[in-house]
């Protein structure tokens, strides 16, 4: 679904993609909050849902929410992530690429009302990729050794809150097919490119899921769920 805000200096539109397997309990909750934030972007919005390899109505309830759908069989979180960006990026003209942006995060989870537009700004700023961090749900004492170490870090990698200009996520051949740490992996392949501005924020962390099990190898549930208390940074 698109969603039109007001028009801003150095962007022109986000694609926003969430990569979903198996995620009927939580998918139409991000849907809907990344809707509301669009709300308040400054660009034209569109948002797709990647339903890799989905057995429930994942796919159902994110159309319903107001998603683009995009069907995937690839099985890989890193291959899922490329789908959606493929197909949000698939009438973009090359030469809109470095005024479209490309905005990241799970279907385990619920951004806050100004993430897309701190995305938007951010872009507007001049960043290329813009690093920003998650949140659990619940009480602090809750996992409470994950989140003193995350809050002592410093490199924090989520493709749950992840954002990068079209141009530069094509010179750095975008999402590998991987089954996890793909975020990380486009993350590394960006910073060898020659001017690109990488900022990371504290800002607007994204809320995410805290269960510990997750659909991916890696990531905050293996972390929660081994006791590796934050160890990576990736999700």
């Amino acid at each position: 679904m698109r969603s039109r805000g007001g028009p801003v200096a150095g962007l022109d539109r986000i694609v926003v993609v969430v990569p979903a397997r198996d995620e009927a309990a939580t998918v139409a909750a991000c849907v809907t909050s990344v809707l509301v934030a669009a709300q308040r972007a400054t660009a034209a919005v569109d948002v797709l849902v990647v339903a890799d390899r989905c057995s429930d109505a994942t796919a159902e309830l994110a159309l319903a929410a107001g998603a683009r759908v995009v069907p995937s069989a690839a099985g890989s979180v890193g291959a899922a992530r490329a789908a959606g960006v493929a197909a949000g990026l698939a009438e973009e003209p090359p030469g809109g690429w470095s005024r479209c942006w490309i905005a990241c995060t799970d279907a385990d989870s619920v951004v806050p009302q100004e993430w897309l537009q701190h995305h938007a700004q951010a872009a507007a700023a001049g960043i290329d990729l813009l690093l920003g961090t998650v949140q659990l749900p619940g009480p602090t004492a809750r996992h409470a050794a994950w989140r003193r170490r995350y809050a002592a870090g410093r490199d924090h990698v989520h493709g749950a809150n992840l954002g990068v200009r079209a141009s530069v996520y094509r010179a750095a051949g975008g999402f590998p097919p991987v089954p996890a740490h793909e975020d990380r992996l486009l993350v590394d392949r960006v910073r060898t490119l020659s001017g690109v501005r990488v900022a990371s924020s504290w800002a607007y962390p994204v809320l995410t899921s805290d269960r510990t099990q997750g659909r991916t190898p890696a990531g905050v549930a293996h972390d929660l769920g081994s006791g590796l208390a934050g160890v990576r940074d990736c999700a």
